[in-house]
């Protein structure tokens, strides 16, 4: 069971899909980082929210066929890297696609969708999971 303050801490990158830039560098981030790991020090106070862009492409995929307990309905499901449109590498699920269509440099989107619940009367969390471009 996650802690209350740690659930609504990550809201905003779970719903939102909601990073960092250094205004330094113009590096971005997500997750979330409260400090750049290029500019360090300098970037102290200058990290401002930054929407990452939804749609991207597959860079690399995997097909999980074994699978924690918590995920035993899911399986199989694909998990991959999505390479968003403004640079920003993203594990996440892909869904709303037959395992064998999916490939490498499939275009995506992210959508919000249930990821879990503590129990069947508890916390139901919600996050970004990518399904294909249309």
């Amino acid at each position: 069971m996650s802690s209350v303050a740690k659930e609504w801490r990550e809201i905003p990158g779970r719903y939102n899909l909601q990073g960092t830039r250094c205004q330094v560098c113009d590096r971005k981030y997500f997750p979330s980082r409260s400090l750049c790991p290029h500019c360090r020090r300098a970037s102290i106070g200058k990290m401002e929210p930054y929407k990452v862009c939804r749609e991207g492409t597959v860079y690399t995929y995997s097909i999980i066929h074994e699978a924690p307990a918590c995920n035993n309905t899911l399986k199989p499901y694909a998990v991959a890297m999505i390479k968003t449109d403004d640079g920003l590498m993203i594990s996440a699920q892909l869904v709303d696609v037959e395992l064998d269509k999916v490939e490498i440099g499939m275009p995506v989107r992210a959508v919000l969708r249930k990821l879990d619940e503590d129990s069947p009367s508890g916390v139901i969390h919600y996050g970004y999971k990518f399904v294909p471009k249309k």
